[in-house]
């Protein structure tokens, strides 16, 4: 008989939940409160630029295997464009020096003894120092396990950890830190080629894993939220969404993949991170020159990284809460002023967007990182998904990913029991 699970939340961590069991043979019901896919990774039509766009520019690297086997599993890997070698250009802004980080594409991180490769104005020892991080506890601080400051921190250890925890690295949890480092910059040029989403992230991770689950028989509803569990003998027998409610069978499974307010409202007593941080994205339509990385790392200016996609230019600044409340105008006028110096490029501000996701992430600190539940509830049958759960990652696709396969595999292991 066709097991049944039930997903509140169409996210990225619902949709790798969703696909994993649907391949599985489950019968599986996606509940989805917006009318949109995709949650925080999702495009959409922008009048102001009259171009689809991106609420959040999300990087994966080829080291990310499961955000990558998520978008092999519904057919969209070659979605994913990068260069075949692990090369990072970097703009300093206060000097005008540009250089490029060469992470080459060994297993190994044989880069960092090679001069014309690493961060310049660096040496072997530099790199050393970071050693500590590698495997610090989780409840450390970054400033606390190694030295932030110097060259190689401003050049590369600052604007990776920035981007990666969304906070000031000092403050940041140094076990999710070390997490990041051991999956990218020590893993060799094998894990670090940067994959952007060209098309479109709805276009590469979302609306597939809808077609597919639609495919295999599965429903989807949008505008569809929970509003209240029917709990009771430590399982959960019933989902109330308002004008319906969903009767669960015993051997019926719930994936909880929502963001975690909504979550510790539907589940009283169920710990979450508490604090979050905003992100920043701006978009401008502006063919790139045709010579122009598809990336580039801007160190020294309010842009952190710029993306040249066809027919625009993206930034992403992190950690961005002193940003939320400045005029739309100002900011995106400063931004374009970033823009130029990084570039190379000239002209007046052409059609722009500013996006402001005043929640992007959990503050990832040592204190909010505690607050991080496991998948596994005090209901039998209720299993949590979203990236803001214990994934041993910062908040990111790869970890939003994660969390889906573990909630997946403990439906699985309750079938099988």
């Amino acid at each position: 008989m066709q097991k049944t699970v039930h997903i509140i939340g169409a996210g990225i961590s619902g949709l790798s939940a969703a696909v994993r069991l649907a391949n599985a043979n489950f019968k599986v019901h996606v509940h989805e409160a917006t009318q949109q896919a995709g949650g925080r990774c999702r495009s959409y039509f922008d009048a102001a630029t009259n171009l689809t766009i991106d609420n959040g520019n999300h990087l994966l690297l080829s080291g990310n295997r499961h955000a990558l086997a998520y978008a092999r599993s519904i057919g969209t890997e070659a979605g994913l464009v990068g260069p075949q070698r692990a090369q990072f250009a970097f703009v300093d802004l206060t000097t005008g020096q540009r250089w490029q980080l060469d992470l080459g594409d060994s297993r190994l991180p044989l880069w960092v003894v090679d001069a014309s490769r690493r961060v310049p104005d660096t040496g072997l020892l530099d790199y050393l120092a970071l050693m500590p991080l590698i495997w610090a506890s989780p409840g450390r601080l970054v400033g606390d396990a190694i030295p932030c400051e110097g060259r190689l921190y401003q050049r590369l250890v600052q604007p990776l950890l920035l981007a990666a925890l969304n906070v000031d690295p000092p403050e940041g949890s140094a076990g999710l830190a070390g997490a990041v480092v051991r999956e990218t910059l020590l893993a060799g040029g094998m894990a670090c080629r940067p994959l952007i989403a060209r098309e479109g992230l709805s276009a590469v991770l979302v609306e597939p894993a809808i077609k597919l689950l639609r495919g295999k028989g599965a429903s989807i509803r949008f505008g569809h939220e929970l509003r209240e569990f029917s709990l009771s003998a430590g399982s959960v027998g019933g989902l109330k969404f308002g004008t319906d409610t969903v009767a669960i069978a015993p051997d019926d499974a719930v994936i909880m993949a929502v963001p975690p307010r909504p979550a510790a409202a539907l589940l009283p007593g169920l710990k979450t991170p508490t604090k979050f941080r905003a992100i920043v994205n701006a978009h401008f339509r502006f063919d790139p020159p045709k010579d122009m990385p598809p990336l580039i790392g801007v160190v020294g200016g309010l842009v952190e990284w710029l993306f040249a996609f066809p027919q625009r230019l993206s930034v992403t600044i992190s950690n961005g809460d002193r940003l939320v409340d400045m005029p739309r105008e100002e900011l995106a006028q400063a931004i374009w002023r970033d823009i130029c110096k990084a570039s190379g490029v000239q002209g007046e501000l052409p059609p722009w967007q500013i996006v402001r996701e005043r929640r992007a992430t959990f503050e990832a600190t040592p204190e909010q990182n505690a607050l991080r539940p496991g998948a596994a509830t005090a209901f039998r049958n209720l299993f949590l998904a979203g990236d803001w759960t214990d994934t041993g990652l910062p908040a990111t696709i790869e970890g939003s990913v994660r969390s889906g396969n573990r909630a997946a595999d403990l439906v699985l292991a309750m079938a099988q029991a």
